[in-house]
């Protein structure tokens, strides 16, 4: 049976996350994904194998989850059928380098408001390290949630942003009413 594998690259400070407390976040990632995982430390770099190619690619996500700044517990929701893993480049919003912490700042609000408020309006997981903003959640949440903190990396109005939100919330929540019956 053909054995395939992935080559992920961390941050060097994210391995020891991903490894966990004596190995126990790698086993059980290992574990619910029938996967083995050799890990560079000094490098950062993470070769994943398998035989099948599914379960390589939700331990590639996971692993990419871990190394934007996610916690396991919340990583590990990706071996749901229903979730999703999205990474937003602030380098395609930014002009100078006074722009990355501006626009880090925007998404993230006074004291993890704005965050929090996306995450509790979309049902989602956000992760703002680095570079990047890392979304995980549902397939249509995650679209929402995307937007939004497309609308306020380009400098839309955070009201409007909330406003924008809570409309689309009620819409999800009338068509999941509809789905229903």
């Amino acid at each position: 049976m053909q054995e395939f594998s992935y080559e992920v690259k961390i941050p060097k400070d994210r391995v020891a996350v991903l490894i966990g407390k004596n190995g126990d976040t790698k086993k059980l990632l290992e574990a619910s994904t029938k996967t083995r995982m050799e890990v560079d430390s000094n490098e950062g770099d993470i070769f994943i194998k398998g035989r099948d190619a599914l379960d390589l690619y939700q331990t590639r996500e996971i692993v990419m989850a871990i190394g934007r700044g996610f916690n396991p517990e919340t990583a590990l929701m990706l071996l749901k059928e229903e979730y999703v893993f999205e990474v937003i480049s602030l380098k395609d919003f930014i002009r100078n380098k006074k722009d990355m912490k501006r626009l880090r700042g925007r998404v993230i609000g006074r004291e993890g408001k704005s965050r929090k408020l996306i995450e509790e309006l979309t049902e989602t997981f956000i992760s703002v390290y680095g570079k990047t903003i890392s979304i995980i959640g549902e397939t249509e949440n995650v679209s929402i949630a995307r937007r939004a903190i497309g609308f306020l990396l380009q400098g839309s109005p955070h009201g409007n942003v909330y406003n924008w939100l809570e409309r689309q919330r009620r819409e999800l929540k009338r068509k999941q009413v509809l789905e229903k019956f």
